[in-house]
Order: C-alpha cells, then sequence, then structure tokens
C-alpha cells in the first residue's frame, strides 16, 4: 500500500488542485492508499433514493470521502476508525439563499453558530456587503475559509449592486465583474437573485444593459441565475420572468403561487414564514416530485438562531406540516446542490463530497446528536468541539461609514415655500406597494414643514455613508418610527443598498442618532432628549460584529428594552406578517426592488430629492 502524498489546500476548490484530489480518493476507495479515519453509523441516508442502509462505513481522505459503503466491505486500512452504533446520518445541510449578512456575525462567527445545527455550507446571497465593497467581495466571503472554518461557503455576487439605477456608491457590478468572479474559484455558483424586474424587461430602464451583462457572464460559466420574483402572480409576467433565464423564486408566498411558479420551471425556495401552508398544500395534492424545491433562511438574526435553530429548524417546520423526514432532508441537501450545480462536493453523503455529515439521535423529531464537516467532528450536543478561526479582519471591511463631517438638524430640515402656513408632502409608509404615494396637507412652522404625530406622520431620512459627503434625502413617513419627543433611531444596516437610515420625532434626535453611528463604524443607535439610551456596533461592514453571538445578543436585548420605553407609531400594512415592529422590519422598509414603487434613496443625479418611482424613474418633490 503506497503511502498518501501531500494534497493541495482544497479550501477555495481551484480546478488545477481538483484533479490531483480526484486522484487520490480513487485510490483510496480502491484500498491502495490509506484513509485517514473510517466513520461507522448504524443508518445512512442515501438522498439520491430516499433509501436508508444499515451499518455503513464511510471513509474520510484528507476532508473528503472516498468510499461509502456496508460496514467492514472497504478494502484498505485507516489511522483512526470511530463507531456510532446509534447514530442516522444524513449529509451536511446546506442554505440554497440566505445572506450571512443577517446575522451581523462574520462568517467565521456566523459558521460556528450554525455549524452545531448541521448547517455546513451556504449559497451566499452577497449583495450587502457587495453594496458596502464590491471590490473586494470575493475577499471577504473566502477569508473565513482561509483561516480555516469547516463551513463553505458559496458566495453569488450580487445582481442588485447596485440595487438600482437610482442608487450608488460602495460597489458596482456589471458584465466584467461578473465574469472575473466565476473564472477565479469554483466557490462561485452564479448571480446572487435578481430583483430589478423592470430593468430586466425594459430596455429603456438605465440598469437593463448592466443587468444584462452579468446575466450573459453567469451564462458564459454555465453558472445559475437566481431569481426574486416577490409579488408576480399574473401568467405573462411569471413566464417572461422564467423566459428570461431566472432560475428560481424564494419570494413565493402562497400554494397557488408556488404552483403556478412549478410549472414554470422555476426552482421553488421556501422561506419559513410561508413554509407551513404551502408544505401543507402540496403534500394534500400529492405532489410525488419535490425535486425543484428546497428550504431557505434568506434572512435571520443571531438572537433567532440562537432560540430557533438554523436550517434544522427549516427541516423540523416541514416535518411537522406533514413531509416525510427523507423528502425534508433532501430539501436542505441534495436538492440545493443539484440546483446550484454543487453536487461534487456537497449534497450527499457520497465519494468525492466533502465528509460533512449530520448524525441524527432520532429521525422524526430530528434530533442532532453531532455534526461532521471537513472529515472530522465539530459539534457535539449543541456546542462547537473545534476553535473559531482567529481573523483580523483588515480596515477596509471595518471602516465602512464614511461620512467626512459632523451630522446636524439641519440636514434634516424640510424646507417650506416662503409664505406658506401648509404644504402638501409625499408620504410612504413601510412596505408601500402602492403605484400611488399618499399625500398629506401638513403644518409649516419657521419656514419648515413640519411632523404631525396626531395624524402618526414622522420623519425618515437616509444618509449616504459612501462618499463622505453625508448627502441626505428626507421625507415624511406615515405609521412608522417614535411618538415620543426628542426621539431618533438610526441604522446602517437597510436593504439593500444599505445607506444609514433614520426614523425621528425631531432633527436634532436624527442627527445625534446618525453621529453615533459614524463614531462606531455602524450598527443601531437609539436617542432620547440628547442621549444615547442604546447601541449596537457592527463594526465590519456596518453589517456585522465579529464578536460572539452572545455579546451581541446581550446588546440587541439592551435595545429592545431600551425601545419598550419609548411610544412607537404603528400603521397597518398588506400583511401583519410584514408589520414594522421593532427594529429589524424598518431595515426592510427601505427596500427598492420590486415590487415597490415610490421608495426614499439617498440624493443622487437622477433622484436630487431622494424620492423616485423605481418602476418608471420618475422623481417626484417630497413637499410642494
Amino acid at each position: 500500500m503506497t503511502q498518501p502524498p501531500e494534497l493541495p489546500d482544497d479550501l477555495l476548490i481551484h480546478a488545477s488542485d481538483e484533479v490531483r484530489i480526484r486522484q487520490d480518493l480513487a485510490l483510496v476507495a480502491l484500498g491502495k492508499r490509506p484513509a485517514d479515519r473510517v466513520l461507522r453509523v448504524g443508518r445512512l441516508l442515501d438522498v439520491h433514493t430516499r433509501r436508508w442502509h444499515a451499518d455503513q462505513e464511510i471513509v474520510i481522505r484528507a476532508r473528503r470521502i472516498a468510499y461509502v459503503g456496508g460496514a467492514g466491505s472497504w478494502p484498505g486500512e485507516a489511522a483512526e476508525r470511530v463507531h456510532e452504533p446509534d447514530r442516522h446520518a444524513v449529509p451536511g445541510f446546506g442554505e440554497v439563499h440566505k445572506h450571512i449578512e443577517s446575522s451581523h456575525l462574520t462568517p467565521d462567527r456566523e459558521a460556528a453558530l450554525v455549524l452545531p445545527f448541521g448547517c455546513t455550507w451556504t449559497c451566499e446571497a452577497s449583495h450587502e456587503f457587495s453594496n458596502v465593497d464590491g471590490a473586494r467581495n470575493l475577499d471577504f466571503w473566502l477569508a473565513a475559509r482561509r483561516a480555516g472554518s469547516p463551513a463553505k461557503i458559496f458566495p453569488l455576487p450580487g445582481s442588485a449592486v447596485p440595487p438600482t439605477a437610482y442608487e450608488w456608491g460602495g460597489g458596482h457590478y456589471g458584465y466584467e465583474e461578473q465574469r472575473d468572479f466565476l473564472r477565479d474559484t469554483l466557490l462561485v455558483p452564479g448571480l446572487d437573485e435578481v430583483m430589478d424586474w423592470p430593468a430586466v424587461w425594459d430596455a429603456a430602464n438605465p440598469s437593463h444593459e448592466r443587468l444584462w451583462g452579468m446575466i450573459r457572464a453567469t451564462f458564459e460559466a454555465r453558472g445559475v441565475v437566481e431569481g426574486h420574483a416577490a409579488g408576480m402572480r399574473g401568467a405573462p409576467e411569471i413566464n417572461a420572468f422564467a423566459a428570461a433565464g431566472m432560475a428560481s423564486d424564494h419570494e413565493a408566498w402562497t400554494p397557488d403561487e408556488v404552483r403556478d411558479k412549478l410549472r414554470r420551471g422555476l426552482f421553488l425556495e421556501l422561506r419559513p414564514h410561508s413554509l407551513p401552508e404551502i408544505i401543507q398544500a402540496l403534500v394534500a395534492d400529492g405532489l410525488a416530485d419535490w425535486s425543484q424545491i428546497a428550504l431557505c433562511t434568506d434572512d435571520r438574526s443571531a438572537s433567532d438562531t440562537m432560540r430557533i435553530g438554523a436550517t434544522d429548524h427549516n427541516v423540523r417546520l416541514a416535518i411537522r406540516n406533514g413531509l416525510a423526514p427523507e423528502i425534508a432532508v433532501q430539501l436542505v441537501t441534495i436538492n440545493p446542490a443539484r440546483h446550484m450545480r454543487l453536487t461534487p462536493w456537497v449534497g450527499a453523503i457520497a465519494p468525492g463530497r466533502y465528509a460533512d455529515m449530520v448524525l441524527l439521535s432520532d429521525v422524526e423529531s430530528f434530533i442532532i446528536a453531532s455534526v461532521w464537516a471537513d472529515g472530522r467532528e465539530v459539534a457535539r450536543d449543541g456546542r462547537m468541539t473545534v476553535a473559531v478561526p482567529e481573523i483580523a479582519w483588515p480596515d477596509w471591511t471595518r471602516r465602512t461609514v464614511r461620512i467626512d463631517r459632523e451630522i446636524t438638524a439641519a440636514d434634516f430640515a424640510i424646507h417650506a415655500e416662503p409664505g406658506r402656513a401648509t404644504m402638501q408632502a409625499a408620504l410612504l409608509r413601510p412596505f408601500h406597494w402602492s403605484d400611488a404615494f399618499i399625500t398629506a396637507e401638513l403644518p409649516v412652522a419657521d419656514g419648515h414643514v413640519q411632523r404631525d404625530a396626531a395624524r402618526n406622520i414622522t420623519k425618515f431620512a437616509i444618509v449616504d455613508r459612501f462618499s463622505g459627503e453625508g448627502r441626505t434625502a428626507k421625507m415624511f413617513w406615515l405609521g412608522t418610527g417614535p411618538r415620543t419627543p426628542g426621539t431618533a433611531l438610526a441604522c446602517s444596516m437597510g436593504h439593500d443598498k444599505h445607506n444609514i437610515w433614520t426614523v425621528g420625532s425631531c432633527d436634532e434626535a436624527m442627527a445625534l442618532a446618525v453621529n453615533t453611528l459614524r463614531e462606531m463604524g455602524g450598527g443601531w443607535a437609539l436617542v432620547r432628549d440628547g442621549e444615547v439610551l442604546a447601541r449596537v456596533r457592527y463594526e465590519v461592514g456596518g453589517l456585522m460584529t465579529a464578536r460572539p453571538p452572545e455579546e451581541l445578543d446581550r446588546e440587541m436585548q439592551a435595545l429592545y428594552q431600551a425601545a419598550e420605553t419609548i411610544d412607537w407609531m404603528y400603521e397597518p400594512t398588506f400583511s401583519p406578517r410584514w408589520s414594522p415592529g421593532f427594529p429589524e422590519r424598518l431595515a426592510f422598509a427601505t427596500l427598492t426592488c420590486a415590487p415597490w414603487r415610490w421608495v426614499l434613496v439617498a440624493p443622487s443625479p437622477l433622484a436630487p430629492e431622494g424620492f423616485v418611482d423605481v418602476g418608471t424613474g420618475r422623481p417626484h418633490p417630497v413637499v410642494w
């Protein structure tokens, strides 16, 4: 038996190294070279056929699987043997669509949080950090793996960089950028969710050429073009969306919407909030082939993950709503791997794949006993058994809030026309999907248009954090923010451009909240009467922290506690699932993708006051 050679480092999956790794694995499978270890389990799920096989051994060389078969069938020798006779082995779970930034942890910290829950690989929808530092996006996502993290991150460069043609700063992606991302490493499987649907079909839209350039580069590399079909219900639109090359949708809310999109060939990525109703309906339909469906998390904070779990939560939710455990496992393993064309590396306990296994103590209740990744145990009984890599995140990840001046109350003043006692004002409210904006007549005092708390009207603003100038767009919003006088909330995480947003009952408080974020490098700030009541620090990208999740959670809980002392305005939206709440939902109220129409963005040449209909490109004054 020949001695095993030194293998290339396969953390980043380069094609030239892959050949040597595969040559070595073939010889190990034949017993001609020794393995590093053999894991023997009581049962193993073959996700290709949904069949359980009893008393199986998994032969591991370095980080990969070389052989799978009945116990004792492999003819070779191994340095170590591990026997788990009471465990049921399933593949490591994968996320087909997730924004790691929404955990508000850096990738190394987020991996350590989700690995004990069985999540060993993630397709990172990277338009969050892409919009902060587009040029270094890939370096950021590969840093944790380079440092030895056992979690695999497959980054998809963001199509929404910028989200619309009316936004700017932080990053700009087109054909050349996407081509280079796909060329540099096999870890990049495609293009992140195409959200700006008006720019796809309308050749007059200023983002049309940029988006189609990214789609073209993805097709050239045989990558996957991920979709985002929010609010898309009509047959012509769904057909056009699929015809344009979008391969998936994670925005389906109802069983009928899922049925309509499945029959047009879209891959459906079901999120937890709509999963119960959809699973129940598809089971009742007698759906036999679930291969075009996966479960995904999309956005989940570290606090919520600590409370309910990660991908395992999605699986248990599907099982509770009538799905067979074996199918539920397929929906987080082989199905997303096939869709993303990643089956050579993840999605199954099979030769050539990374040795990522979840060992269950009970299948029906889906209790995780331990988790293996990269060929070794990394978690047991809900706790990591290996160290989190130490990463010294460089300045370019930490100094992303660039406002080179003090923000003042004057930045948020909305000037009235001379001599006017009242002005007409344009209003939005959180998750405003209507074709027209709301209007109201507002009072004028000292030459400025005023809020009206009695009618649930307050002030909302976007502050650019990329140019250094702190350009500010401001207008009035309905049913959000503080009613308590002298109060404001600000955050540097605001989907999808991630400029700073602030909402407040007075301009001075809004300025203090923004300046607090400017000093800390990003996060949350809640102020009242000239005092900072609570702050949460997102020092990396203005989106994440490199600290442990427990420390982040303590700051979030303190923010929640301080927020309970404030009277918050509320206005019903189209769905109670998307009511603003405090504070996370407000960070989604700045979305500019379809089906949004009128939005507020940082001032730009195409939207001088920041108020624009992203479907038509028509700007409008905020008062008149």
